[in-house]
């Protein structure tokens, strides 16, 4: 059986719910759908967070499913055009802002945190610049509103529910095999049961997670494509001592590095004060570490964790970056049973294994409980392990400690978003009807860009409706 609606929106991550949203505010009227291989919000539980141990969820839970990867991150909106993605380079800067500006109004509307960190502490903030300077480091300002795990969890339930009552088709468990296209132009989607759509527009909104299928699809029907960065890295692992005046001041430390050996980029991500390290699985049972972060107090740790991820960009005939970045994530897994592994500064600058009884005389107690203790300069390339000890060295200089002995190193992080589409600025591909957006398609990288591209191309196709009426 054949089904006709408006819209179709494959992915039900930030990207494709904002849009939904978008759509249905300004035209009620619209029939639209969206397909998500994963589960509903309400149905997403991860064993794990009792079990201590992964049971192999297939979807994984933790990336799939309503509001993506987002769900259970630490929900952090990055509110500066600089952090996140691409939009700028496609819609401007000062577009871009506004964008930013009204999918952060609608979070709130949600019931986000009104507090923004990185806004009052101007002298604070100053000393920290003064530090990283003399690191030769860049500091970039950004001002972040956190969500926090549970909370950006119950503000995507309110979303969820929203879009149910505004008569959004959600279809969980159902995952896209094929985009129909016929000369030249996206005439709607094929599932996994054999059930086909049609829809005079198409939008791929997947994440990370669907990334890899979605770059199958551009070989498959012809999508025009350029390879993009991958980045590769580690989750560190330090006191919140250590970051004290970094957490207090900005919550999240956006530094970036040129390291002296290499001249390679390399930057922070993602940190999470008084979080937990975890563990996120992806298509094949992919292992790859993340972090979070919780607003209660009852869930807080003793430690923070951020990642130092290495940005690499291949030139021909390499085209496919995703896949190195799987490569080193499988030989990681390869090493400890599919897990995640730990090594020590200390054992790492020394090309040792850290061993559990070396673990175990740490002050520092590792949050992931199954991380494996072994030795990352069997994963990663001789140049990454380079970078990222002289970032460690150039951040100790900023903050002290950093560079201690036990600071906790977790391999490997991944972020997969380097299948690059061309767009245009209605983020159209080369396939009529057919639009790419949010961090799968390369055009983002963060909760709040990937938010905000949801709007964007919500208001290209009324305005594409609205002249074919």
């Amino acid at each position: 059986m054949e089904k006709q609606v408006d819209v179709i929106i494959i992915g039900a991550g930030p990207g494709g719910i904002f849009c939904a949203y978008e759509l249905m505010h300004c035209r009620p009227e619209l029939r639209v759908a969206i397909f998500e291989k994963g589960r509903s919000i309400e149905k997403r539980e991860c064993p794990k967070r009792k079990t201590k141990q992964c049971v192999g969820c297939k979807p994984c839970s933790i990336t799939t499913g309503f509001a993506g990867a987002g769900a259970f991150s630490d929900g952090k909106l990055s509110l500066s055009p600089d952090v996140g993605g691409n939009l700028p380079e496609i819609l401007g800067y000062d577009e871009t802002v506004k964008l930013i500006g009204e999918s952060d109004a609608i979070y709130l509307q949600f019931g986000a945190d009104t507090n923004i960190y990185g806004m009052d502490r101007e002298a604070e903030v100053r000393e920290i610049r003064r530090k990283a300077i003399n690191a030769n480091l860049k500091l970039v300002e950004c001002p972040i509103r956190h969500l926090g795990t549970e909370e950006g969890y119950k503000i995507y339930c309110r979303l969820q529910k929203h879009l149910e009552e505004q008569g959004v088709e959600l279809h969980f468990g159902t995952m896209v095999t094929d985009i129909i296209v016929e000369d030249g132009t996206a005439t709607g989607v094929k599932t996994e049961s054999g059930e086909v759509w049609h829809a005079k527009e198409i939008v791929s909104a997947v994440g990370r997670e669907g990334a890899g299928w979605f770059r199958g699809k551009c070989e498959e029907i012809g999508i025009e494509t350029t390879p993009g960065t991958v980045d590769v890295g580690v989750r560190v692992e330090v006191r919140d001592e250590i970051m004290q005046t970094l957490n207090e001041n900005l919550y999240e430390a956006k530094l970036i590095y040129h390291t002296p050996t290499f001249d390679d980029k390399v930057r922070t991500f993602c940190t999470n004060p008084s979080g937990e390290v975890a563990t996120e699985y992806y298509e094949g049972g992919l292992a790859v570490v993340n972090g979070h972060a919780y607003k209660s107090a009852e869930y807080k740790t003793n430690n923070t964790n951020f990642a130092i991820l290495v940005s690499k960009n291949f030139t021909r005939p390499f085209k496919t970056p995703i896949a190195y970045g799987r490569k080193i994530a499988e030989l990681s897994n390869m090493l400890c049973g599919g897990k995640i592994l730990v090594q020590t500064f200390g054992d790492f600058r020394r090309g040792r294994r850290t061993t559990e009884e070396r673990l175990c005389r740490n002050n520092l107690i590792p949050t992931l409980k199954d991380a494996v203790p072994g030795d990352l300069s069997l994963v990663f390339p001789h140049r990454i392990m380079v970078d990222i000890e002289e970032m460690l060295l150039a951040l100790d200089k900023v903050t002290p400690g950093i560079a201690s002995e036990e600071t906790l190193l977790y391999g490997v992080e991944v972020k997969f978003y380097s299948n690059k589409v061309i767009v245009n600025r209605d983020f159209e591909t080369s396939i009529r009807g057919l639009r790419a957006i949010g961090d799968g398609a390369g055009v983002t990288r963060g909760l709040q860009q990937a938010s905000a591209n949801g709007l964007s191309v919500a208001r290209s196709i009324l305005q594409s409706m609205e002249q074919q009426a």
